[in-house]
């Protein structure tokens, strides 16, 4: 692909606006920014907030360990600690430096501020807004479609800020070339001067967490589950690793990491597997940085057609791209890099988001492995062929229907969960 091509600049686009770094969960993360930014506009750490949150938030965030709060979870701790100590222009790090002062402002806020969660339906699967109080002021900020998107914010009855068109995403580069074949060529041919920044930040973060996933105690320990016996077996030191990064951040780590397609654990899983596997293989940094730009466009491919959030667990699509990087790093073969895509879906696909929380890690493990096991199968001469359930003739038919699958497929199934976790 030539730089003149203009898919050329939208991919390097794409590539800097998801692999974004972020400091523990991204959906808690959204609701501290969206604090934040409404404690800034109030002009002072409010003493009463009403937190409004779509369903797939409250999934998200009802489990996970805020980081920074001396282990608090929920929308509450998270609204809460960007309120007191949110740095509002910070974005998904909003919350990085906190100080253990500021813990315990957090910890003290929370026993006395009035705070309500009220869950909203208004045709946005990831919908947040906070209202802060303070006296007679009131202040709001309201972030739709993806962590960052602020779309309004107002003052008493001053509108500060109304964005109507990028509620759906509209200022997001177009995502519509992105298929397979461009893909694979965009990898072959990119000047690595382009990219090294934002997936060097990738490699350097996503390790370090996963690194200290494997020496910590977090969570159920899947990544130590994985790899204990089993050191010298690469299939299984990539699952470990990709597992424990998942453990340490689900469970509080204070390390970010680079997320993809708003989700750290997908960030995790997009990387972490290729960066172990070419470490061990003695690749070049080139041959990585290539691989990794297969992995994290096939899964930003993947997840487009499904969406943000859904009851589609988005590690399966990230698993399938880890798979792709790994099979451009062994041959660099474009039919196994579209049967391994293919192959994983049919593996994996159907697993259920259950929300943010120690069991995140544990789907990882399987995803990366449906990643493997799709690639070896091309390998040895097998495949799954169009008609087989869900899988189509040719990866682009078959990722079209996993997102139609996912997306609307699987919306009363979001629902269904969403109750179940609800219940007492």
């Amino acid at each position: 692909m030539r730089k003149s091509d203009v898919r050329y600049a939208q991919f390097v686009s794409i590539l800097k606006e998801e692999l974004l770094p972020a400091m523990g969960c991204t959906e808690p993360i959204a609701i501290a920014y969206a604090a934040a930014k409404a404690r800034a506009v109030l002009g002072t750490v409010p003493d009463k907030m009403t937190i409004e949150v779509s369903g797939n938030i409250i999934k998200n965030v009802k489990s996970v360990v805020v980081p920074h709060t001396g282990g608090l979870r929920g929308i509450k701790a998270a609204a809460a600690a960007g309120a007191v100590a949110g740095s509002e222009d910070a974005e998904l790090e909003v919350i990085s430096n906190v100080t253990r002062e500021q813990i315990e402002e957090i910890e003290r806020y929370l026993e006395s501020a009035e705070m309500e969660i009220i869950h909203v339906d208004r045709n946005h699967i990831f919908d947040i807004g906070v209202k802060a109080f303070a006296g007679e002021n009131v202040s709001y900020v309201r972030i739709v479609d993806y962590h960052i998107n602020i779309v309004e914010i107002k003052r008493n009855d001053d509108v500060i800020l109304l964005k109507e068109s990028a509620m759906q995403g509209d200022d997001l580069t177009d995502r519509s070339e992105l298929i397979i074949n461009a893909i694979i060529d965009f990898a072959n041919s990119v000047d690595l001067d382009d990219v090294r920044e934002v997936l060097q930040r990738q490699i350097d973060y996503n390790m370090a967490i996963a690194e200290e996933g494997l020496r910590g105690d977090y969570g159920a320990n899947i990544g130590k589950v994985l790899l204990a016996g089993h050191e010298d077996d690469l299939p299984y030191v990539m699952r470990a690793y990709a597992a424990a990064g998942s453990d340490a951040r689900m469970n509080g780590c204070e390390l970010p990491v680079v997320i993809n397609s708003g989700s750290g654990n997908q960030g995790i899983t997009a990387s972490v597997p290729v960066i172990v596997y070419a470490r061990e293989m003695d690749k070049t940094e080139e041959q990585l940085l290539r691989a990794l730009v297969i992995s994290n466009l096939v899964t930003i491919h993947l997840k487009t057609g499904i969406g943000r959030l859904s009851a589609y667990c988005g590690v399966v699509s990230a698993g399938c791209g880890a798979g792709a990087g790994i099979s451009y790093l062994r041959e660099n073969n474009p039919d196994a890099i579209r049967h391994t895509v293919v192959n994983a879906l049919a593996v994996d696909s159907g697993i259920v988001c259950d929300g943010a929380k120690a069991s995140c890690a544990a789907k990882i493990a399987s995803a990366v492995d449906a990643g493997l096991m799709g690639m070896w199968m091309y390998e040895h001469g097998n495949e799954f062929f169009g008609g087989d359930g869900i899988v189509k003739h040719g990866v682009e038919k078959t990722i079209e229907t996993v997102g139609k699958l996912a997306r609307h497929g699987m919306r009363a199934t979001d629902e269904e969960i969403i109750r179940l976790m609800l219940e007492d």
